[in-house]
């Protein structure tokens, strides 16, 4: 998977750790577990050609989480890019 500029980002994370950066869309939600105005990060993500036909094959898609303790996520399909 290629790191994508998710439209609307609020900073990049990483970069000056040395990682490629990773554009992070700060948003709040409505959590049934933590409640209303929760804060969130939305990344986007755009698999290459032979991910696409893999998953299209039934490839699962992984999430890898660096460290030891798991946070909650959500893993989803975003919108169609417009092309205006």
């Amino acid at each position: 998977m290629q790191v994508g500029m998710i439209q609307g980002h609020t900073r990049i994370l990483g970069k000056s750790q040395g990682y490629l950066g990773l554009p992070v869309r700060d948003i709040v939600v409505n959590d049934t577990v933590n409640g209303p105005e929760t804060p969130a990060m939305q990344t986007a993500w755009l698999p290459t050609p032979d991910e696409i036909a893999a998953i299209a094959a039934g490839a699962p898609i992984i999430l890898q989480i660096l460290g030891v303790s798991h946070p909650p996520v959500m893993v989803f399909v975003g919108e169609v890019p417009s092309d205006g």
